[in-house]
């Protein structure tokens, strides 16, 4: 990961921070030529195909040279980063801070990056030491930049682009200590004033030591902005005429959003798996009544007490029998072996929609939980995924999947198969709908799922089978306990 270029210096290159990873995306630099660094100190975060990381710096020295500029995607095994170490440190502190004073390039670095970006899991951890730098001048976001980061963050939360903002005046920043240091705070609470438009340096600390705490990030977030001046009316031009060619191009009706990690890899997969594995999907519709009250009846039971008991959680375990019935849907296709792999163990994927985009996190050996061992690992799952931890072994090695459609109001979807599975079940919304239960029309819980499956080694009656089992079980749920 580190290489020596002279006796003083080393060169520290771009890790796989994953398995088989070929890239990543420089988010932020911790420090800047002329600091001073201590081993395990955190430098940089960085965005791969599956997670954003700290990366922490493994020797003590002096930063010399950064190489690539925030936004920069960069090879595995490229050198990011020289730090003068050993006799060689104290004298490149001085000269390498002289020369970055008045560098346009190093005050355009210090600028806080617009908050259209959500970088979600800290791999390494907080760092327990804080850099000192000199302050630098600040310089203002090109409005551009600004416009481009506002509707990159409208499209991630499903508002689509964002309208242009009118020209203001700069906003005058509120009060806050003014110091050289990088403000301390957890990266809970770093993702927190991130999603808030919270900038940290402005932040008034009240944890011990100086660290900034959620509640501190509320409460900055709580404070009314300083209201901007009114700009004045743009004088309304005279409307062309029908036979006016336009005098330029209104750039403001498009945005272009770069196709970078977590979409990037989403949109590979996807295209790989829609264009290799032929895709089957079948429907049901199914009274889930029974289940529902089953889970009022778990979220009252004191074994499931601090649990997520949803109804996911038993359209999980109802899946999981449905894979133990019919054992050869759990499998994959071995193309270069020319073989179909059945899986004797289940990794449950839960697909979940995050700011950075798709994720498939998976529960390791789900089909040997119990009912209350599966509704804790899913809890841990979502838990994870919505503070952004969810490191990327945790992605990897999923043999099925659950895509929950219904949480957005959506009757039911034909799902893309996760690449190097055989199947995907996508949960449709549950609705109270007119239903003939026992001869009779009634008010009653209905869902509709929808089964996808590779076709070249699930037939049409093996993937019946499986979809006919789940709702089965969903309509039944007692057969939980005949099934399992």
């Amino acid at each position: 990961m580190t290489t020596m270029t002279d006796s003083s210096v080393r060169e520290f290159k771009m890790p796989d921070v994953g398995e088989g990873l070929t890239e990543a995306e420089i988010l932020k630099w911790y420090v800047q030529p002329g600091d001073t660094v201590t081993d395990g100190q955190v430098v940089c975060e960085v965005e791969t195909a599956k997670a954003a990381v700290e990366l922490p710096i493994p020797y003590d020295g002096v930063v010399r040279e950064l190489h690539f500029p925030e936004g920069t995607t960069v090879d595995v095994g490229t050198s990011i980063i020289a730090v003068a170490v050993g006799d060689g440190a104290a004298a490149a502190a001085e000269p390498v801070q002289e020369a970055v004073a008045d560098t346009p390039a190093t005050a355009e670095a210090e600028e806080p990056k617009p908050e259209g970006r959500q970088p979600v899991l800290v791999g390494y951890g907080v760092s327990t030491s804080s850099t000192r730098r000199r302050p630098r001048k600040g310089a203002q976001a090109p409005a551009a930049a600004q416009e481009a980061s506002a509707a990159i963050q409208a499209e991630m939360n499903g508002h689509g682009p964002a309208a242009p903002a009118a020209p203001s005046a700069p906003a005058v920043p509120p009060a806050a200590p003014v110091t050289g240091d990088r403000p301390l705070a957890k990266p809970p609470v770093r993702k927190l004033a991130k999603d808030l438009g919270v900038d940290l340096a402005t932040v008034v600390p009240s944890g011990p030591d100086g660290i900034i705490t959620r509640e501190d990030v509320h409460a900055a977030a709580a404070e009314p902005a300083t209201p901007e001046p009114q700009a004045a009316p743009a004088a309304v031009a005279p409307a062309p005429s029908p036979t006016a060619a336009p005098t330029s191009y209104d750039t403001t009706r498009e945005t272009r959003v770069p196709v970078k990690g977590v979409r990037k890899a989403t949109a590979a997969a996807m295209v790989g798996s829609a264009f290799t594995a032929p895709h089957v999907t079948e429907f049901v519709t199914v009274d889930v009544t029974r289940t529902m009250k089953l889970v009022e009846e778990l979220k009252q039971d004191k074994e499931y007490a601090g649990l997520r008991v949803n109804p996911l959680l038993l359209i999980a375990k109802a899946l999981l029998v449905a894979i133990k019935r019919n054992p050869d849907v759990n499998a994959s296709w071995d193309e270069a072996a020319q073989e179909i792999v059945v899986k004797h163990y289940v990794n449950l994927g839960i697909a979940a929609a995050t700011p950075r985009g798709l994720i498939v996190p998976n529960i390791k050996d789900a089909h040997a939980k119990t009912l209350p061992q599966l509704a804790g690992s899913l809890g841990e799952l979502v838990s994870t995924a919505r503070e952004g931890k969810t490191s990327p072994a945790a992605m990897q090695g999923g043999t099925v999947t659950i895509t929950n459609v219904g949480v957005f109001g959506v009757d039911t979807g034909t799902p893309i198969l996760n690449p190097g599975e055989s199947a995907i079940l996508a949960v449709g919304a549950i609705k109270l709908q007119p239903w003939v239960h026992k001869g009779k029309v009634k008010p009653r819980q209905v869902t509709t799922l929808a089964l996808s499956f590779d076709h070249r080694l699930v037939d049409g009656e093996l993937g019946s089978k499986v979809l006919a089992d789940v709702a089965a079980v969903l309509e039944q749920p007692k057969r939980l306990i005949s099934w399992a």
